[in-house]
């Protein structure tokens, strides 16, 4: 019976340790990746990097490759104001749906209503752009033509990331332990005040990392942006303007481009992977504190 017990405890000890070890290599290799990602771009960028001054890529007349213009501002602030404006309206949308589910919806609508908002999380990008580009964008252009435009991006990727912070911010809700809920309740708090003053104030670290997360993927996000934002290289003056982002810019350019503008091509990427590797680390930063 004792050696029976002894050789279970081995193999449960011989199991945990191939797993750690399986684990780690999953880690090391993702990490690797990463590093081999990066590199790549970095290698690819070299030829311009080494021989043209960063300044020239924010105060050069424009963007004409062609000739010589590398002037990638005005498409970083098109990335910039289709995420920013997406998190806007992501934000209350994706709060207000996860209180629903949590806090005011009876279990079976509420079960039903988080099977919906999983299932919009797995529709592919170019769907939410064909639907864009084929409805939202002829509505917009009958209220302020041209239709393509700074407004459409973002409701597009309003819709594309609400369901990662949704999720994100429900289980970060439903992780909040039963017995604060409770005594807020036994201290007379209504339900708004248990939410406001309990359950927001403890999962606000695990929804600050979805918005972040979320924030990485519209700065990323290519062919639904590419297909409704007009794609026009400039400033935006107002919200019915078009834009062009970098994600878009390397899917359009990325097939003809040589010399160069292949290479600047490349500095956009690494551009776009710098700033998703700082949101990923700030989103990492947050789940640190939260687990501490």
């Amino acid at each position: 019976m004792i050696l029976s017990e002894r050789n279970t405890l081995f193999r449960l000890i011989l199991i945990d340790k191939l797993l750690i070890g399986i684990l780690r290599a999953g880690a090391m290799l993702a990490a690797l990746v990463m590093l081999l990602i990066l590199f790549f771009l970095v290698d690819e960028s070299w030829p311009v990097l080494s021989k043209l001054s960063i300044v020239r890529f924010i105060d050069d007349a424009s963007w004409h490759p062609l000739e010589g213009a590398y002037n990638l501002m005005p498409m970083l602030s098109g990335t910039v104001l289709t995420s920013v404006g997406a998190l806007l309206l992501t934000i209350p949308l994706s709060l207000a749906s996860a209180l629903f589910i949590v806090f005011y919806a009876p279990i079976h609508l509420a079960t039903l209503y988080k099977r919906l908002i999983e299932l919009l999380s797995g529709i592919p990008s170019v769907v939410f752009g064909f639907w864009g580009l084929t409805t939202l964008v002829p509505l917009i252009n009958q209220w302020n033509p041209p239709g393509a435009s700074l407004l459409a991006a973002i409701l597009v990727l309003t819709m594309m990331i609400l369901p990662t912070v949704t999720l994100t911010a429900y289980t970060a809700l439903a992780a909040v332990p039963e017995e604060l809920l409770r005594n807020a309740a036994a201290l007379g708090l209504s339900r708004w005040g248990m939410i406001k003053g309990v359950a927001l104030p403890a999962a606000k670290t695990g929804i600050a990392a979805g918005i972040i997360l979320a924030a990485a993927r519209a700065l990323g996000e290519t062919m639904a942006v590419l297909m409704v934002a007009g794609n026009v290289v400039q400033y935006p003056e107002t919200l019915f303007d078009p834009v062009r982002t970098l994600a878009a810019n390397i899917a359009l350019e990325t097939a003809y481009a040589m010399g160069d503008h292949r290479a600047v091509l490349f500095v956009s990427g690494l551009l776009l992977m710098l700033l998703v590797m700082v949101l990923s680390g700030m989103a990492g930063l947050l789940e640190k504190q939260r687990h501490a």
